[in-house]
């Protein structure tokens, strides 16, 4: 894999934890960050997609890249998806939604 293959993996790693990020409502970072949950939630959705049997819906080889990507298995909805379940159980852990309100005497 070369450089230029790299960089496009990560940038569309990046879009697909955005996008699931927009979803969730909740973002623990910026672009890095979102490069991050996108390659996490690829092989989390990837990994739990095979598990249940279920078929690749857009892999990236459809993008022209399965040549230059080898054996890596990079499904765009499964990363989307995969991505979406990693920001929820993040968003449970850090208790992002039970903010209390103060109350005014």
């Amino acid at each position: 894999m070369g450089l230029i293959e790299l960089l496009i993996l990560l940038v569309i790693a990046g879009i697909c934890g955005a996008i699931a990020e927009w979803i969730v409502g909740f973002s623990p970072g910026g672009f890095v960050v979102s490069i991050i949950v996108g390659l996490i939630g690829a092989y989390l959705g990837s990994w739990l997609a095979g598990r249940i049997g279920l078929p690749p819906v857009l892999p990236v080889s459809r993008l022209g890249l399965e040549s230059s990507l080898g054996l890596l298995n990079f499904d765009i909805v499964w990363s989307i998806l995969g991505s979406i379940l990693l920001l929820l159980v993040i968003s449970l852990i850090r208790g992002t939604g039970r903010r209390r309100r103060r109350r005014l005497l």
